[in-house]
């Protein structure tokens, strides 16, 4: 007989994942990966806009196609896990308690806890900006750091407000707490409403995470709601009990999902890391029709030639050798290392 936790369970298992999750409420829905396993987002391209001619047949201008930026997000973290829980002198129906308790056990100290790891690594990895800064911050420069954070994305149009979570690790909340700038002003004391949070700090959400969460050197995470996905399409949890070859209970899990910066609203995502970990800026040399890319450290560049950013674009290639290049061609370049922090978008123009 097997007991498929999504009915006879929903609630409890439902309950485990969005009391366990730091991003529960906290991504967009506005995407839907219901029976498909990859999306694409079109986002179109602006033009810059030109001085009026009031003489000639191009008064507003070189009409130009309307251009998309394609970005296609495609799941990718496909996990399961099994257990078996041996009957020995339990009663079955003890059994079948005990096994509902060990699936909650599982989720709760490893099937959310990776998960959520794995999305926090990949909207640092892809973040709109990622800051290097020189030193750890201390408590007399985290207000700072955080102010300079919040001015990048009010710059950018990013709304603020509780749609903004800064997530930091338990060691910058400590510095927070103890930073004279915050000390008596914002609400950081304010009784927790959900996972994590601790307060507030101009309106955004302040949620603390242990220091494994964040990769290594990245002090905290800034994200705004509709910047970031985390879909989960698959969440499947079944006990088992006496299957053949097994006296007790089996238990079998699986989860499918992922994490991605929205590329239209990655101005939305700001990390703070350690400057010496993060890759230099690629430089990027033309020669007639032949561009040359180098970044320092990198494993991998990739790259566009049609202007779009290549950290979320479809078009964007892994380069190799060289790039072909056309006159008019925009080339964007980006670098990555596993154990490094993204290099900034280098960009030039045939």
């Amino acid at each position: 007989m097997a007991i498929n936790l999504a009915s006879k369970y929903s609630s409890r298992v439902a309950k485990a994942f969005s009391l366990r999750s730091f991003l529960n409420g906290r991504t967009s829905n506005a995407y839907d990966f219901d029976g498909v396993r990859s999306i694409k987002v079109f986002t179109p391209i602006t033009v810059d806009e030109v001085d009026y001619e009031r003489s000639g047949t191009s008064r507003y201008g070189v009409p130009t196609d309307m251009q998309d930026s394609v970005q296609e997000m495609i799941l990718t973290q496909d996990k399961s896990f099994s257990l078996i829980i041996d009957k020995g002198d339990n009663t079955s129906q003890m059994m079948i308690k005990n096994a509902s308790d060990m699936v909650l056990l599982q989720l709760e100290e490893k099937t959310v806890p990776n998960a959520d790891k794995y999305a926090f690594s990949q909207f640092v990895k892809n973040a709109g900006t990622v800051h290097g800064i020189g030193a750890k911050p201390t408590k007399d420069t985290i207000a700072e750091a955080i102010m300079e954070a919040c001015q990048v994305l009010d710059d950018k149009g990013v709304p603020d407000g509780s749609a903004r979570t800064l997530f930091a690790t338990a060691e910058m909340c400590k510095l927070i707490k103890l930073a004279p700038e915050f000390i008596g002003i914002d609400k950081l004391g304010i009784k927790a409403l959900s996972k994590g949070q601790i307060g507030e700090i101009s309106g955004m959400q302040v949620v603390k995470v242990p220091t494994s969460y964040l990769p290594q050197n990245c002090y905290f995470l800034i994200t705004y709601r509709e910047s970031i996905l985390f879909p989960y399409k698959l969440k499947d949890t079944k006990i088992h009990t006496d299957p053949p070859g097994i006296s007790g209970a089996l238990i079998e899990g699986r989860h499918y999902y992922d994490a991605f910066v929205l590329g239209a609203k990655a101005d939305g995502v700001y990390a703070a890391v350690l400057a010496t970990e993060k890759l230099e800026t690629p430089s990027i040399n033309i020669d007639d029709t032949t561009a040359t890319i180098t970044c320092s450290g990198a494993e991998v560049i990739k790259y566009t030639t049609d202007g779009t950013d290549p950290r979320y674009s479809m078009s964007a290639k892994i380069y190799s050798a060289s790039a072909a290049v056309e006159h008019g061609d925009t080339v964007k370049a980006v670098g990555y290392a596993d154990g490094k922090f993204t290099s900034d978008v280098s960009e030039k123009k045939q």
